[in-house]
């Protein structure tokens, strides 16, 4: 496990890499699909097929989450990193079964929080790609990240 990071260690123009790629099975896209954005093209292949993404593919909010749990094990925030605010979100082409997805993060920003004394505000760039190297989703995040010595 990398090392805690606190605000301090943050800095613009800092990248990250995901540690690993993540593969998506068809069954976790029909599963989210049918728990939480259950759409034809989401939770049946069939439908999938006559729809505008001609196949089933995964829900934008599926590899949203994704994309949070491969920010989560490659930037190891104090505390955890608790999100402040999305101010973009793209999903730029369609996630599909056996896609394998990593991510790319930038540093854009650094401050202090104003409402919050013992914290700073992170604001990072995550473009999204597949195996292929296309990209699939691009997201602006602002996340809380503990000082040192609050």
């Amino acid at each position: 496990m990398q090392e805690e990071m606190y605000f301090e260690d943050f800095y613009p123009g800092q990248k990250f890499n995901s540690l690993r790629n993540y593969r998506v099975t068809a069954r976790e896209i029909i599963s989210f699909g049918q728990s939480y954005d259950p759409q034809p093209f989401h939770i049946d292949e069939g439908a999938g097929e006559n729809s505008f993404f001609s196949g089933l593919c995964a829900s934008g909010w599926l590899t949203a989450a994704i994309v949070m749990r491969l920010r989560v094990e490659s930037i190891n925030v104090k505390g955890g990193m608790i999100c402040a605010g999305v101010d973009e979100i793209r999903w730029t082409y369609p996630v599909r079964p056996e896609d394998k997805l990593r991510t790319e993060s930038e540093v854009l920003e650094v401050r202090r929080s104003v409402s919050r004394p013992g914290f700073g505000i992170v604001r990072s760039r995550t473009t999204v790609f597949n195996q292929r190297d296309v990209t699939v989703m691009k997201s602006i995040v602002n996340w809380l990240a503990p000082l040192k010595n609050a």
